[in-house]
């Protein structure tokens, strides 16, 4: 079978010269496309919410669920990470080690079954950032300096080896781990 001298390929028009004109519909197509593809944005755009009614529409779904039993000891204004932590503890994954400070005051820190000192070093840190933000006071707090001048003590021991575990040093669920300021050497 011959084609016809204008045509070029398989999908060349039979009558011949067609190709032109089959490019031509192609664009009239593609500039319909994209004019629906438009307006479509735009009538998202329309139906889009405010970013403030998001957030509002968000913090109440966030009250609601922390109004479960589970996550009841959660503040209002809680993280992600406070979720999955309270999650872990109730599935057995983490634990919570108490540390006390120095005024008595008592820092639940949930850390994972296996932590190192170290991890409960910066889960400490962001525990007092949240607090902080929560609270308000201090923008800064140097955490070097913080290691520094103070120690973990654990029933009369140092945590001295930030890549020791915790359960090596017979920290378990609940226990009180003191917060306390190094002593000077004369």
């Amino acid at each position: 079978m011959e084609e016809s001298p204008g045509a070029s390929g398989p999908g060349a028009d039979r009558a011949g010269g067609g190709h032109c004109q089959d490019e031509e519909v192609k664009k009239e197509i593609l500039t319909d496309e994209e004019a629906a593809v438009a307006d479509e944005e735009e009538d998202e755009d329309e139906d889009a919410l405010p970013h403030s009614e998001i957030l509002d529409i968000f913090e109440e779904g966030l009250a609601r669920l922390v109004q479960d039993p589970l996550l009841c000891d959660l503040p209002i204004q809680v993280t992600l990470e406070e979720v999955n932590s309270q999650i872990a503890l109730e599935y057995g994954q983490a634990m919570t080690v108490k540390v006390v400070k120095a005024d008595g005051e008592i820092m639940p820190i949930v850390v994972v079954q296996n932590a190192t000192v170290l991890d409960l070093k910066k889960a400490i840190r962001r525990f007092m950032e949240l607090k902080q933000q929560r609270e308000g006071g201090v923008k800064h707090i140097s955490w070097r300096y913080v290691w520094r001048t103070f120690h973990l003590i654990f029933q009369g021991e140092k945590l001295e080896d930030d890549m020791m575990r915790l359960k090596n040093y017979g920290i378990r669920n609940r226990d009180e781990v003191t917060f306390m300021k190094k002593l000077r050497k004369k």
